[in-house]
């Protein structure tokens, strides 16, 4: 009961395959190898960011400065 042979990981597989389907396990698969990929890129990013601080993530997004018009 140690260890399991190839025929439990086979049968483990094919019930998995059965329940979830080999279109949503893809998916799945997609969604976490973007989830590592963001966050190796989040990381590089934290450390790009210490050398060049002023990077425009969105170029549609303008950085504006509000001024306060109130009357003294």
């Amino acid at each position: 009961m140690g260890s399991f042979s190839i025929w439990h990981w086979v049968i483990v597989l094919v019930i998995v395959m059965l329940v979830f389907g080999t279109k949503k396990l893809g998916n799945i698969g997609g969604d976490l190898g973007k989830a590592v990929k963001g966050f190796k890129d989040g990381v590089k990013g934290a450390e790009d960011d210490k050398a060049a601080p002023s990077q425009v993530a969105d170029k549609a997004t303008i950085d504006v400065e509000a001024k306060d018009k109130s009357k003294n």
